[in-house]
């Protein structure tokens, strides 16, 4: 008898007819002998909604209240399936975040999982109950609610699976898997048979919607197979699991692109040590996330200091960046926000050279310019006008083969 978490995402519950179609699946689930625990999120548009009703009411509005009206949302999920369970006959029962102990630090719309207690959930199972688990939620040490952020039921399903040893996580959304690039800007991308945590951490952290990347971290660090799957038709889809021998034939595996990204540029700071701690320390404390830095050459003794941030935390960002320019004695801070990054990843870059000379050729044919550049051992991002994001995306697709690869399988060595 297999232990499964099964997590739907929003669309997969976004109406009343969906919601059965989702106990239609929990209930063959049970039927085939496996024993079941159910993450849900919110209806689809839910999240939006309350969002948007936060900021008719303040143009700012306090994360600890926001966080409150948010964890709403998969409530209402939760009670609506465990009712259509019940009246199937099966014993469901509907938990909130802080009911089966989601503890989460105190970062009020982004918190970080500290630890699961899940003991309400081992009870329900020892007792033939179909837990039904509001996922994106938990509670602080002082039991205020909390949100793990966008994605964040990703998180929660990942995170119950390690603490209950399950046998699989299985996230359910409106894909059937993750595809070599996004299928909505790329129609030739194709879907991956399996791709290891690292590639997936890589993919989700530079764009792809399909997993959050917390939850592939965690996934990773409990070693729970994770699967991909399509929750409106059956089939195959992708499972996310320790790199083999396969995996590093191919040099590039997919393609990201993100819009979410801002650059943000402190002009004439001293060039002096202590300096770039000082400039990203209060950034860091404001729980914004920091990804590429460049600094120029000095001249004169002073530098130009560059960095980007996601585009969501640009207002939140902003003074805290000004005030800590100010106290280094920085001249200005300047904010681009029309920008993207392009990023390929692929386990293989490890054993295969030139896919930077190549990528950025590429790039170059296009007439794409390149502002920043990232590298790691298996991936490479370029920040580039927003506008050609999607050209960048289709071309690097193709020039690296992934567009020829069987449906199905990981893409042919280029």
């Amino acid at each position: 008898m297999a232990l499964i978490v099964h997590k739907y995402g929003g669309t997969s519950v976004g109406t009343i007819e969906r919601i059965r179609r989702v106990a239609d699946r929990v209930e063959q689930a049970v039927k085939d002998g496996d024993r079941v625990v159910v993450v849900l999120s919110a209806m689809s548009g839910e999240t939006d909604r309350l969002l948007k009703l936060a900021h008719e009411i303040t143009a700012v509005p306090d994360e600890r209240e926001l966080d409150m009206l948010l964890s709403t949302g998969e409530r209402v999920t939760i009670a609506l399936l465990a009712m259509e369970l019940r009246g199937r006959g099966l014993d469901a029962r509907s938990f909130t975040g802080r009911q089966v102990g989601i503890m989460t630090d105190s970062a009020h719309t982004k918190a970080r999982i500290t630890r699961v207690t899940a003991e309400r959930i081992r009870e329900s199972l020892a007792k033939g109950v179909v837990p039904v688990v509001a996922g994106f939620q938990g509670i602080n040490e002082q039991s205020d609610v909390t949100t793990l952020g966008r994605g964040g039921s990703d998180l929660t399903a990942v995170a119950l699976a390690g603490a209950l040893k399950a046998d699989r996580c299985v996230i359910f959304t409106d894909v059937d898997g993750v595809y070599t690039t996004d299928p909505n800007i790329v129609p030739s991308a194709k879907r991956i048979d399996k791709i290891s945590y690292e590639e997936m951490l890589e993919m989700a952290s530079l764009g792809a919607k399909v997993l959050q990347s917390r939850s592939v971290e965690f996934a990773a660090k409990f070693n729970v197979p994770l699967e991909v799957n399509s929750s409106f038709k059956e089939g195959k889809g992708t499972l996310v699991t320790r790199e083999d021998a396969d995996m590093e034939a191919v040099a590039v595996s997919g393609v990201t692109g993100d819009r979410n990204q801002a650059k943000v540029t402190v002009v004439g700071v001293p060039d002096k040590p202590g300096v770039a701690a000082r400039l990203l320390g209060p950034v860091a404390k404001a729980n914004i996330l920091v990804d590429m830095i460049i600094q120029n050459v000095s001249h004169e003794s002073l530098t130009d200091f560059s960095f980007t941030i996601p585009r969501v935390d640009v207002k939140k960002a902003v003074p805290i960046i000004q005030d800590a320019a100010k106290d280094i004695g920085a001249k200005s801070v300047s904010v681009t926000e029309a920008i993207a990054k392009v990023s390929l990843v692929g386990v293989g870059m490890r054993s295969h050279s030139g896919v930077a000379a190549k990528m950025f050729e590429v790039l170059s044919r296009e007439g794409v310019n390149i502002m920043m550049i990232s590298t790691s051992e298996i991936k490479i991002s370029c920040v580039i006008d927003e506008k050609y994001m999607e050209l960048a995306m289709r071309a690097l697709h193709a020039a690296f083969g992934l567009d020829r690869a069987p449906a199905g399988d990981r893409p042919a060595r280029p």
